[in-house]
């Protein structure tokens, strides 16, 4: 269903070479506030990490170059307790791109403040699905597989589900290792609680749902009927509410919003009041944090 869906596309954009692989990624590394001489190492590891997400077969679907999936890892080095040991935040951001226009749109904004791991300089990235090899391999490859996963909800129903199995299989295999950020008890907003969202959690499967009608149905439509379009993303923020409304706080639906808010403020400032009012009302149950920004898809 991803292939016939963006298929599309490429009567838009031409025609393109396959190729094997599947994302492609830009690394950004700020390690200002780490005190060392030895600056290179963290230009070493944005290409090393570059070239583990976007070298690496992660499935056996064929791509187009215009078809790879594009996405950001965005590195802030907090600390270097010791030579080749590191503490980060990372973003982590997919990128769709919309049927019929030039428009880009955020899949996922995810903040991950639990990246701990070791890197030298001239080490190679190995890793192994079956077992854990080291923390920095398996954190690369649980959001490759996140980042495949929920790219393939936004073209087919469902569609990531393999991708999300295959995320928990490297949670599962690095909880023995100690490391944070993979514990059920650690914390409510991190990597095993973002997958037991979206993949071991039936509750959440609403929610899958309703990214695909956000974008299939919504955003791939904007273009020729944005009356319609914005009707079926309003009726996609119902499902996600009803979720919501049972599973509050959720770390899925967190992320959701993180990387729609400002997106939903620009798609519903135009169109039919009566369906503005009803989207504020909607987004102010589902993120009341952001009442001031959503006022603005009422104010005119």
């Amino acid at each position: 269903m991803k292939n016939f869906s963006l298929s599309l596309l490429l009567l838009l954009t031409g025609l393109a070479p396959l190729c094997a692989q599947e994302l492609n990624f830009t690394v950004s590394i700020n390690a200002d506030v780490v005190q060392t001489t030895e600056r290179g190492i963290f230009e070493e590891m944005k290409t090393a990490f570059e070239r583990f997400l976007n070298d690496t077969k992660w499935t056996d679907d064929q791509f187009r170059n215009n078809e790879k999936i594009k996405g950001n890892l965005i590195l802030t080095i907090q600390d270097q307790p010791s030579i080749g040991r590191f503490t980060a935040n990372a973003q982590i951001q997919v990128v769709r791109p919309v049927y019929g226009s030039t428009y880009e749109t955020l899949l996922l904004n995810f903040a991950d403040r639990d990246w701990e791991f070791q890197f030298t300089q001239s080490q190679p990235l190995q890793f192994n699905e079956n077992s854990f090899t080291n923390n920095i391999t398996s954190l690369l490859a649980y959001y490759a597989y996140i980042a495949l996963g929920v790219d393939y909800d936004s073209f087919s129903p469902l569609g990531g589900t393999s991708h999300y199995e295959r995320a928990l299989t490297i949670v599962n295999n690095a909880q023995n290792s100690g490391a944070v950020g993979w514990g059920q008890f650690q914390s409510r907003r991190n990597r095993y609680w973002l997958v037991e969202n979206l993949f071991s959690n039936g509750q959440f499967q609403p929610v899958r749902q309703a990214l695909y009608d956000y974008h299939l149905n919504g955003l791939d439509i904007f273009q020729d009927t944005p009356e319609e379009a914005r009707k079926n993303i309003y009726e996609s923020l119902v499902e996600i509410q009803k979720v919501n409304a049972i599973q509050p706080n959720a770390i899925l639906i967190i992320a959701f919003l993180d990387a729609k808010n400002d997106e939903l403020v620009n798609i519903f400032s135009q169109g039919e009041m009566s369906l503005r009012r009803q989207v504020y009302n909607e987004l102010l149950k589902l993120d009341p944090t952001r009442r001031s920004k959503y006022q603005k898809i009422v104010q005119n």
